[in-house]
């Protein structure tokens, strides 16, 4: 299996700002649990349908939850030809380096696991 672009949590921007884009792939409900502040969250389902949300220009750096469906993403995307990378380890991964989550409902209960 092609090894796709990859970048540790803690290597990302916290913020994503001009330039990059934190896509979420997740599914609705783990969304809504908790997410990165400032993150885009486009089900990986709908990814392929929804394309023209996402900024062909920035940097996408690309999370689930563990990093399986992320990898999937970054290969799609970058086959069409984004700039796209996988964040190593997912949420799961961002809660554990103590990154800031924040959630639809209450964010002060935000999680992840």
């Amino acid at each position: 299996m092609p090894r796709v672009p990859s970048v540790s949590v803690t290597d990302l921007p916290t913020e994503p700002g001009p330039g990059s884009v934190l896509l979420d792939v997740r599914e609705v409900d783990e969304w809504e649990l908790g997410h990165a502040p400032g993150a885009q969250h486009i089900p990986i389902i709908d990814v392929p349908a929804r394309t023209d949300e996402i900024d062909i220009d920035a940097e996408v750096f690309v999370v689930c939850r563990q990093g399986g469906r992320s990898i999937v993403a970054v290969e799609y995307l970058n086959s069409i030809g984004f700039d796209a990378y996988n964040v190593d380890g997912g949420m799961v991964a961002w809660q554990k380096a103590g990154l800031p989550l924040t959630s639809d409902g209450d964010p002060g209960s935000a999680k992840i696991y």
